[in-house]
């Protein structure tokens, strides 16, 4: 990869599944580049490869200045402590990117905040998965000021294939709760699909194999269905995640005042599964099992 990010101080918190491959591929665009994480394996291994590791998010903060700071964290009450605690650290002109699903009403409130600190907040949620991220093929829907987004566009690029501005503050995160409302459905639909075609007697693989190309053709027909064929659920995106985010789809829904009762079935379908039935740490397309151990 060309060195595109000569000159961009970025500091990058959180190196889990995403957030580590995102990293690697700013230090190889020759970002100058500091990055913090809060259990020490992953934080071990970005010293191993070259990366400067900060000793806590406030010297992480400090250390940017005015340049982009890049948080990749799980869950809003996640981010929001992060913000809380770097808050007094963060210098004016600092634009910060969230990469995370985080709720709707918490990103208002970090782009006000940023804004009185004369700094930006780019709520730049992603799709794609590990694998889109570890390709820097991701999806990124972003929200937040023309200005900022320019200035932060490079960056994105390096990670992502298909960006785009989806208007002000928070719109980055509506565009990703539509997008999980449909993943969330369309996970259970796959797996009721090839489970009927199962207990039918019908081989589900090839059902699958004989769908692609038609109008149930996805990329969640072809990869999740795949793993639900082979009963593997190993974790790419954690099933407990996709509840979380089925859960900011519901708050949102009831903000804006939509009515959908197949939302609120996957929701309680995503609450059995992970809370009841204790998958949380399965692939979300695992919730094939609640179809195959019924």
């Amino acid at each position: 990869m060309s060195e595109t990010l000569s000159g961009y101080k970025i500091g990058f918190i959180g190196l889990g599944n995403m957030g580590w491959p995102m990293s690697c591929h700013l230090q190889d665009a020759g970002a100058d580049l500091t990055v913090w994480n809060r259990s020490e394996g992953p934080a071990r291994k970005a010293a191993e490869r070259g990366m400067l590791v900060a000793t806590d998010p406030q010297a992480l903060a400090e250390w940017v200045g005015d340049g982009i700071l890049c948080i990749n964290l799980t869950h809003s009450h996640v981010v929001a402590g992060m913000v809380e605690m770097i808050a007094d650290s963060l210098s004016q002109g600092v634009t910060v990117v969230d990469f995370g699903t985080t709720g709707y009403e918490e990103t208002l409130g970090f782009s006000e905040l940023l804004r009185k600190k004369a700094g930006h907040w780019i709520d730049a949620p992603v799709s794609g998965g590990q694998v889109g991220a570890e390709a820097g093929n991701l999806t990124i829907m972003c929200g937040g000021g023309e200005v900022a987004f320019a200035r932060v566009k490079p960056v994105l690029d390096v990670v992502g294939e298909k960006i785009t501005l989806m208007g002000g503050p928070g719109a980055g995160q509506v565009t990703k709760l539509a997008n999980q409302l449909i993943v969330a459905q369309t996970i259970d639909a796959v797996a009721q699909a090839l489970r009927m075609a199962e207990k039918a007697g019908v081989d589900s693989g090839l059902v699958r194999d004989a769908l692609r190309g038609g109008f149930a053709e996805s990329r969640i027909l072809e990869l999740h269905g795949e793993r639900m064929v082979n009963r593997d659920f190993a974790p790419g995106g954690r099933s407990e995640l996709q509840l979380k985010d089925v859960r900011l789809m519901s708050q949102l829904a009831d903000r804006v005042g939509l009515e959908s009762s197949t939302l609120a079935n996957s929701l309680a379908l995503w609450e059995r599964f992970v809370d009841e039935l204790g998958h949380g740490d399965l692939d979300h397309s695992g919730l094939f099992k609640l179809y195959e151990d019924a």
